[in-house]
Order: structure tokens, then C-alpha cells, then sequence
């Protein structure tokens, strides 16, 4: 099978596409034929060897923990789940043909393989980091970089939940971000001054890891209220970083749940086949983005 892997840290040209034995499902897992894979910062933060002190891989190792597909391998202790069903989830390696997962969904109906490969990580990551912020339904978030994947997620969210958004995202982004039900404005040269102005914030998100968590704190005034998944740096502040996911199952549940409510949409910005994973690693560290990139198998 076509497998996307890197044998050395470094920028996105380590990336290459070979040919590799298939995996197959060991007990509490399953099996796809990989038809899309989502994009997300830690893929290139991993490539890059980032958190190789935290949590060291091994080398050569594949790329990408979403996907969407069709079972075709389903491992012992499974139920629920056979041949030919329609999933997505998190598991390792899934820039390839074939991936093991070991957690999954069945895909709501009206969702395209391209549309459901872009949610698991994000919407896990969106639930947790509201969830430790401890925003209530009443007060207003701040969420720094609003426009992404996971911001797109929380945005929608926090609005489900009664909480007010307040989102920071470049120019072109803001009518995107109010579409999204976010008092929206831009970042830049007295970018605080503004959202001060839009209201008083109780809590913040940093999706982006642009250095602003100084800014964040002075404005919610206390760095426990903070979190961030973006800047390495944020402990210095008293900042939490958080960068250990909750149950993914859990979290598929009610990400399906919201979807199938018509409360949660997080739309595809650009698509790439197999051979271009070093493009979309390129175009997901630039940022700017509005909504997900996912990888095409």
C-alpha cells in the first residue's frame, strides 16, 4: 500500500510518499480503507520533533491520526461494527491507503468521507479545552485564532451551550467567524484594545500560538483561565498547555450528535491527494485557514 512517512525530523520535504506493508487490527481495533485523512497542526508539530522529548517516536514513522473510511478488518472484542460500514476516528498513521483505528463513529449520512475526516481530533480537542477552561453558559469566551478547525468547533460549540464568543481571525475571516455565531475581530496592533471594548471576557482559548498568551491573561485576568494548544511557552505565565486528549469515543458521540442536530459544521477549505502531504503541511503551518485540509486517498 502508498504510505505517507518520515525517517528524519525536519521541514515538510522529509515527507514522502512510499510503499509499505498493511496493518491490520489487533484486539479493540479496526481497520479502514482510508478514503480521507485530516489535517492538523500536531502532524507537522510531530514531523518536526517538537514533542519528541514528551513523547518520543520511534523513527520511521507514518503521519496522521483522523480518517474517514469503509471497515474492512475488524479485530477481536469488537461488536458494533463489520465490513463494508462507513466510519470515521482516530487512530495512527492515516496518510496511507490503510489505517488502523482505535476509536470510531459510524458517519452521519449526509457527511462526504472529505467532510468527516476533518471532526475527530478537532471536535475532541474543542470539548476538552472548553470543558478545562470552565466557561459557563452566560459568561463570553475569547478564543484567540478562531477560524481553524478547532476553532470553527468551539465557535459552534460554546453558541450550543449558551456561552458568548468572542474570536479573533484575520480580515477575510470575519464574516466567517460571525456566520459562526462569534462576535468576531481582528488580531494585530491593538487588537486588545478591541475586544475590551466588545465586552468583558471570563475566559480565553489560544488556538494559534502567536504569542499573545501575556494578553490573554491581562485581559481575563487570571492565567487559570487560560488554556492553550498552541504555544509551548504558555507554563511560563501560569498558563495551562493542554495537549492530552479526553475519551475519543465520548467525543465522536457527541460530535455526531451535534452534527445530526444541524449544530455543528466544520467545512473543508482545501483537499490533497496522497503525494502533496507536504503542501498541506506547509498550508496548515501558514495558518489563516477557514475550517479544515484534509488529505484525499
Amino acid at each position: 500500500m502508498k504510505k505517507v512517512s518520515f525517517s528524519e525530523f525536519g521541514g515538510p520535504d522529509v515527507l514522502h510518499l512510499i510503499d509499505a506493508e498493511e496493518p491490520h487490527a489487533g484486539p479493540g481495533q479496526i481497520r479502514i480503507a482510508v478514503r480521507a485523512a485530516g489535517v492538523n497542526p500536531v502532524d507537522w508539530r510531530i514531523r518536526e520533533g517538537q514533542f519528541q522529548k514528551a513523547h518520543p517516536i520511534e523513527l520511521p514513522a507514518g503521519v496522521g491520526q483522523d480518517a474517514s473510511g469503509v471497515v474492512d478488518e475488524v479485530g477481536s472484542g469488537v461488536e458494533g461494527v463489520q465490513a463494508g460500514d462507513r466510519v470515521f476516528g482516530e487512530g495512527a498513521s492515516t496518510y496511507a491507503e490503510f489505517a488502523v483505528l482505535s476509536a470510531w463513529a459510524r458517519m452521519p449520512e449526509h457527511l462526504t468521507f472529505e467532510e468527516a475526516a476533518g471532526y475527530p481530533s478537532v471536535v475532541e480537542t474543542a470539548l476538552r479545552i472548553i470543558h478545562q477552561v470552565g466557561v459557563r453558559p452566560g459568561q463570553t469566551l475569547l478564543v484567540s485564532g478562531a477560524s481553524g478547525g478547532v476553532g470553527s468547533a468551539v465557535l459552534q460549540i460554546a453558541r450550543d451551550r449558551g456561552i458568548t464568543v468572542i474570536g479573533t481571525a484575520g480580515a477575510a475571516n470575519q464574516d466567517y467567524l460571525r456566520g459562526l455565531g462569534a462576535i468576531a475581530t481582528t488580531y494585530g496592533e491593538g487588537w486588545t484594545e478591541r475586544v475590551r471594548q466588545l465586552g468583558h471576557v471570563d475566559a480565553a482559548l489560544d488556538l494559534a500560538g502567536s504569542g499573545v498568551i501575556r494578553e490573554l491573561v491581562d485581559l481575563t485576568g487570571d492565567p487559570q483561565k487560560v488554556i492553550s494548544i498552541a504555544d509551548l511557552g504558555a507554563p511560563e505565565f501560569g498558563v495551562r498547555f493542554s495537549g492530552v486528549a479526553g475519551s475519543v469515543p465520548d467525543a465522536l458521540t457527541e460530535a455526531t450528535a451535534l452534527i445530526e442536530r444541524g449544530k455543528l459544521h466544520i467545512p473543508v477549505e482545501k483537499t490533497y491527494p496522497l503525494a502533496d502531504a507536504a503542501a498541506a503541511h506547509i498550508d496548515s503551518r501558514a495558518g489563516h485557514s477557514r475550517g479544515r485540509r484534509v488529505i484525499v486517498v
